[in-house]
């Protein structure tokens, strides 16, 4: 017999609240809750609305027909710490020296790594409560904190008012982390529960300070391996826990908990001033045949489009936003996102403050807009097993450039010079380089010139 889930309630009866400073914020209720979902390894070809023709999705299909979809997202690395240190700072992720996945001390140390991201960094939540807002990390963190790495800075330090996270965190929630590993059978939370769980605590979150804006980074750990679903009785991992058929399990579930945190924002009444936005920070491990990245060359841990190449939705439920559009032509970057989501907040940016990306809010509010920028993108400062390699033909070269339609890909040595049109080929399997001389060195110089600009890693980096 299957193990019925009982999901938690709103209020979790029980269980500790989430920790919480007392200082106390301006009104906000002319401002729009912001609830920022980053899923894990999540690829563009998961979601039914973006062509996942086999994934049963119809909670998110729902909340792209009621919102807004975007074609055209790209996250700010192919692998989880980079691309997350990206979307917290507006900044490429190399200028904090967080170039691959955090790990132990001595693999960030060959991935030419500092083990946690410095909190002089610029923070979208730092500075969203600054102008106002009460703040929450509910999820994965992976920014530091989690194996050996015991001195990673807490969570207020970052600007949040309350967190609740998992093992790859300084502050790891004792009842997702029975063990000294991501993930255990002994978890008071099983597996198949966390997003549950971060949902109900996302709904707490935003109940109790209803009438004060609320910004939340819900990060949950789905759709990463391992795919335990809710029919592992013997709650152990299975021996195919990376089998299509358990990713189809989880997925469901993942889902359906969206579908029922848009509901709990509709119940709490505060789908008027509430936006939700959903995406992922790389592309998909394992790809299933290229499926998972919508049929994109590439995924996680590689620079071609299947490994940043995202699937992106903004939501409301009062049709503040324009219902059921597509935006199929603004090229928005997860480094436009601190600067366009103060802009949407009305939050003053930090002093001095200049972001890696641009003010993209005209095309989150539904009004496309036309890129003036290029964005980059870097992945493999070395050879060394830091940074985890997909199958052979998925390996990239280790920069990249968008400028328009067209993307360059090249080694910091100039070797392997690959050039698409994205326009006419975004499977990238028509290489162009050679039709087109002129556009190949400019893009070329352009890229190896902005990889000059990122500082080069120091062992007295972690001092």
């Amino acid at each position: 017999m299957k193990r019925k889930i009982h999901y938690l309630p709103f209020i979790l009866s029980g269980l500790p609240l989430l920790s919480c400073t007392d200082k106390k914020q301006t009104s906000g209720t002319d401002t729009p809750n912001i609830i920022f979902i980053l899923s894990d390894d999540m690829g563009y070809g998961d979601i039914g609305a973006y062509g996942g023709k086999f994934n049963p999705t119809p909670y998110l299909d729902q909340m792209a027909e009621e919102g807004i979809k975007f074609y055209q997202y790209y996250s700010a690395s192919p692998i989880s710490s980079p691309s997350r240190c990206g979307l917290l700072t507006g900044k490429h992720p190399g200028k904090y020296h967080i170039t691959s996945y955090l790990q132990t001390k001595e693999g960030n140390r060959n991935a030419e790594m500092n083990d946690f991201l410095k909190t002089e960094a610029p923070t979208l939540p730092r500075t969203m409560k600054e102008g106002g807002y009460k703040t929450a990390h509910i999820g994965k963190w992976h920014l530091g904190g989690g194996r050996d790495v015991y001195d990673a800075p807490p969570f207020p330090e970052y600007g949040y008012d309350e967190y609740c996270s998992t093992y790859e965190s300084p502050q790891a929630d004792p009842l997702l982390t029975a063990t000294d590993w991501i993930w255990s059978p002994q978890d008071s939370i099983k597996r198949w529960e966390r997003t549950a769980y971060f949902v109900d605590k996302t709904l707490d979150f935003l109940k109790r300070h209803s009438g004060e804006p609320c910004f939340v980074n819900l990060w949950p750990d789905d759709m990463h391996t391992p795919w335990v679903g809710n029919m592992e009785e013997q709650q152990e991992i299975p021996k195919d826990y990376e089998s299509e058929k358990n990713f189809r399990t989880v997925l469901i579930e993942y889902d359906r908990q969206i579908g029922r945190l848009l509901q709990g924002i509709k119940s709490l009444n505060l789908e008027k001033n509430t936006i939700v936005i959903f995406t992922s920070d790389n592309g998909p491990a394992p790809s299933f045949r290229g499926s998972r990245a919508g049929s994109m060359r590439g995924c996680k841990a590689s620079l071609f489009e299947g490994g940043m190449h995202m699937p992106f939705i903004i939501w409301d439920a009062k049709g503040i936003l324009p219902k059921g559009k597509i935006d199929n032509t603004s090229v928005v970057s997860a480094l436009d996102m601190f600067e366009s989501l103060c802009s949407i907040a009305n939050v003053k940016l930090p002093e001095g403050y200049k972001s890696d990306g641009m003010n993209m809010s005209n095309a989150l509010l539904g009004k496309p807009q036309q890129r003036n920028i290029p964005v980059f993108w870097e992945y493999r400062r070395n050879d060394s097993e830091a940074f985890p390699k997909p199958h052979d033909k998925d390996i990239s070269p280790n920069i990249a450039v968008r400028d328009g339609d067209w993307k360059l890909l090249v080694n910091n040595d100039g070797s392997e010079v690959m050039l698409f049109n994205l326009h006419d080929n975004l499977r990238e399997t028509l290489e162009v380089s050679g039709k087109y001389p002129e556009i190949t060195q400019k893009l070329k110089e352009m890229a190896l010139n902005w990889r000059k600009t990122l500082p080069e890693y120091t062992n007295h980096q972690n001092e």
